[in-house]
């Protein structure tokens, strides 16, 4: 090999020097020597690549481990090249809130534009329940941008990931290979042209979600700072309301104002449409407030119409009329409206005034249909004229009057406002509801104050005091029938309780009725507490102050606590208490002897009040957030109080529990304990009632129950044998007696077992006399006293007969 490569340079050399000598020689015998020179260069051409390939192949299988890529490592690297292309578009469908992000946007554009215009008005005086509900809607949407935020980042990561996988692919040494080298790129051309359209799609949907995340992303930032902006914006605005309202905000009532007084109605069309979008971004963020408050309507009015779509199953429609239902009724879609109406402000505290305006007057008009034959003809004018005085403060909101003379027409509409109050106190006030009676008087002061403010440039201050006024008017009648309804449906829902499991009709419900109007009213006052207090434009400031307070960890000794953790603690303890205590109203028992008699319910009912109980303790711990370690110290505290002095309690607690579950009696036995028989009337926690036959009920703690020989007479079955004895003057054969016509007056009576044969036995027979046992069952334990009288009474009139003398 060497020996060629030293005659190959000798040629060249060669050549070389022949062509220079050339240059004297003549062309044609040059182009002769060229021609025979080229001959040996071309095979020793030949002969050099075949040395190089031969080196090259030795190289590799002698001195080296690499190994060359089979046609199949080609392909599976096509495989896998492909397979990840294809993942982008599944990656990137995956992306789903990409639109509905971009719709968001768009929107928050339109109210975040459309706040800034509100606050930015001079003309109008800002509302303050507008003002909260700004901050409300302001917070929904930062809190929406936040989460979008977080669906953006994991888009972005994931994008990002799949970008580095792609960009992977360009080093590729096996790609690279395949596109280098022309057999190889022949051999997998379908391959090639299948993925060089994958890769066409796979960038340009890698580079649209990156424009689109990226952009989004960028609003999401700007959203955040222009959010963050009008936060504070409306914050000093409502914190400003209190001290600035004190001041001058317009000129005196009677001087001419400094602003323009002309009616725009551009204007007005641009801040109505602004008001309209507010509150419906408002209401599709925060629809699952109001979805609660519609199911809960549905389920109010479904009750209802079921309790008396039974009573008509049973014809018993006019059995209600002891009640004198005034406000429920077969189709109880007006209760429904009004309890659901009632309690929408719970549900949306600070909500758009034109969504609380609309449902303050559909609440109205409702109310109106109902009170049209309920109230006296003078009471019904007034409540008309009240309605009206009610509609001229969101008409002539919505008519985006000037400043000044809406000051006007609410002067004149406060003045008469006061005047109508001042009247019906005057003259109507004995025939009210006291609660109404204060509410008027509170609308009577109201209205004055935003009289005073009006003229003297408070305008502030007096549309809060004019608009308080007369929502709380309207709160008040409204939770006077919200209470009233409650009652009557809970008493519809006892009745129609004791109807369907037979029951007698009649049942006291007086008390009953105070129990839960109590609760109700409770629950109503605190209600128009807080939405007072909201119109008022205290609420904000009230609750940050009651959270604070509520909140605050406190400390003593080592245990740590907050007074709200405290106070839910034992609320809820208090809640499940009084569930336990009434919840047998609900299922038609009082207590009566119709309850009485049924045994199952009873026991239901009681196993149902434990774990009312048990849940309601539960519940308690879990919510109000003491420690559980501090509490199993005070359980500890509990136990040493247990063995100093609180055994009888904790026994008869737990008695109660076996009594309850071990079932060696039941509510409705007739039992023995101890010296005492009565019927179960009652099993509770701590003791159980027997009732005698005198009517004195028995309270006997429930350890005694347990430590005592009990005997009960009808836990299997009420059949209880009974004897009758009788010593008969003169008879000495039992066998002149007609036994079998005794035994049938015996089985004559309807409480008498037919199930047993009555048994007569002859004792103490003698020369002058016979004694007469008589056995038989009686049906009904509860009437053996009466049984054994009758069938006593019908044997004596058949010894009677025949002239049979009993002693």
């Amino acid at each position: 090999m060497k020996n060629i490569l030293i005659i190959l340079l000798l040629l060249q050399t060669a050549l070389l020097s022949a062509q220079q000598k050339d240059s004297v020689i003549h062309r044609a015998k040059k182009e002769t020597a060229e021609k025979e020179i080229k001959k040996p260069i071309r095979k020793i051409e030949y002969f050099r690549d075949t040395i190089h390939r031969e080196r090259k192949k030795f190289d590799s299988t002698l001195f080296t481990k690499k190994e060359m890529p089979s046609t199949g490592d080609y392909a599976e690297d096509l495989g896998r090249v492909y397979q990840l292309l294809s993942k982008v578009p599944v990656i990137t469908s995956s992306f789903l809130r990409l639109k509905d992000i971009h719709a968001y946007m768009d929107k928050g554009d339109t109210v975040l534009d459309a706040v800034r215009e509100r606050m930015q008005e001079k003309q109008r005086t800002l509302n303050v329940r507008n003002l909260q509900m700004f901050i409300t809607l302001l917070e929904t949407l930062q809190a929406n941008i936040n989460t979008n935020s977080l669906f953006l980042n994991a888009y972005d990561t994931a994008l990002d990931k799949l970008q580095k996988q792609v960009a992977s692919l360009r080093k590729d040494s096996l790609m690279l290979d395949i596109f280098r080298d022309t057999t190889l790129k022949n051999q997998f051309e379908p391959q090639l042209l299948l993925l060089k359209t994958e890769w066409r799609t796979a960038d340009s949907l890698i580079n649209e979600n990156d424009r689109e995340i990226n952009t989004l992303k960028s609003q999401t930032v700007a959203h955040n700072i222009i959010i963050g902006e009008l936060l504070s914006t409306v914050n000093g605005e409502l914190k400003a309301t209190g001290s600035r309202d004190f001041g001058k905000e317009r000129n005196y009532l009677w001087e001419k104002p400094n602003y323009g007084t002309n009616y725009n109605a551009n204007s007005f069309k641009n801040s109505l449409s602004s008001e309209f979008h507010l509150a419906g971004f408002y209401f599709s963020n925060t629809r699952s407030n109001r979805m609660w408050l519609f199911i809960s309507g549905i389920i109010f009015f479904i009750w209802i119409w079921w309790n008396f779509r039974t009573l008509k199953k049973m014809n018993k429609q006019e059995s209600t009329s002891r009640f004198a239902l005034k406000y429920i009724s077969p189709f109880p879609l007006a209760a429904a409206l009004i309890f659901m109406l009632t309690l929408a402000p719970l549900f949306d505290i600070h909500a758009p005034v034109i969504y609380i305006e609309f449902t303050q007057i559909l609440l109205m008009v409702v109310m109106t249909i109902l009170l049209r034959e309920k109230l006296a003809a003078p009471l019904f004018r007034a409540w008309c004229l009240y309605l009206l005085l009610f509609l001229i403060l969101p008409v002539t909101r919505m008519l985006g009057l000037p400043v000044q003379l809406i000051r006007w027409v609410n002067f004149f509409t406060d003045i008469v406002s006061f005047s109508f109050a001042g009247y019906m106190l005057l003259h109507h006030r004995k025939t009210m509801n006291k609660w109404v009676v204060l509410s008027i008087g509170l609308y009577a002061i109201f209205n004055f104050l935003a009289v005073v403010f009006n003229i003297f440039g408070r305008v502030t201050f007096s549309q809060l005091f004019a608009d308080t006024a007369v929502y709380a008017v309207a709160q008040t009648v409204s939770l006077a029938i919200f209470v009233e309804i409650i009652q009557e449906s809970f008493l519809l829902q006892m009745h129609t309780s004791r109807l369907r499991k037979g029951y007698p009709e009649e049942f006291d419900f007086s008390k009953i009725c105070r129990s839960v109007t109590k609760f109700a009213s409770v629950f109503a006052a605190a209600l128009w507490l807080i939405v007072f207090a909201a119109n008022m434009n205290l609420f904000n400031e009230l609750y940050a102050l009651f959270m604070n307070f509520f909140t605050s960890t406190r400390q003593v000794g080592s245990f740590t606590f907050t007074i709200g953790g405290a106070i839910l603690f034992f609320g809820i303890l208090w809640l499940a208490n009084f569930l336990q205590k009434y919840i047998a109203y609900f299922f038609g028992d009082t207590g009566d002897d119709a309850a009485f008699d049924d045994k199952g319910q009873r026991t239901r009912l009681m196993v149902t009040r434990l774990i009312v109980l048990i849940a309601g303790f539960l519940l308690a711990v879990a919510a109000s957030g003491l420690p559980v370690d501090r509490i199993t110290v005070i359980i500890g505290a509990l136990g040493v109080g247990v063995g100093l002095g609180l055994q009888n309690i904790v026994n008869n607690f737990v008695s109660g529990v076996i009594l309850i579950f071990d079932r060696p009696l039941r509510i409705g036995d007739t039992v023995d304990i101890g010296d005492k028989r009565g019927r179960v009337k009652e099993i509770g926690i701590r003791s159980s009632t027997l009732l005698t036959e005198e009517g004195a009920e028995v309270i006997i703690p429930n350890g005694d129950v347990l430590s005592n020989k009990i005997v009960n007479w009808t836990r299997s079955d009420n059949q209880v044998r009974q004897l009758l004895t009788f010593t008969l003057d003169g008879v000495t054969d039992p066998k002149t007696l007609e036994t079998d016509h005794i035994k049938e007056l015996v089985k004559k009576n309807e409480n008498v077992s037919t199930a047993h044969e009555p048994e007569i036995i002859s004792d103490t027979v003698n020369s002058k006399s016979i004694t007469l046992k008589i056995y038989f069952w009686v049906n009904d334990f509860n009437k053996l006293t009466q049984t054994a009288a009758e069938v006593k009474g019908d044997i004596y009139r058949y010894f009677q007969e025949k002239k049979i003398v009993v002693v």
